[in-house]
């Protein structure tokens, strides 16, 4: 399974919330650093269609974007 790419920033409560259920539930992922990179950021918004974060792109091309613990789980069959 390719990783899940999580676009976010340190600063954002529900980015850290979904990296501590990635890493609680043994799940390999990228993260992408939106506050630091403008065309990072550009491809979140393209990618999501909106300014929230975090955006995670599950290997298939499903994207979450503020997804809670629940649907992160139903995502990712867990």
């Amino acid at each position: 399974m390719d990783d899940i790419v999580l676009y976010g920033a340190d600063w954002c409560g529900d980015c850290r919330r979904a990296k501590v259920w990635l890493r609680e539930n043994n799940v390999a992922f990228t993260e992408i650093d939106v506050e630091h990179d403008e065309v990072a950021r550009e491809r979140a918004i393209e990618i999501s269609g909106r300014k929230n974060i975090p955006v995670i792109v599950l290997p298939d091309g499903t994207v979450l974007v503020e997804p809670t613990n629940a649907q992160l789980a139903a995502a990712l069959g867990r």
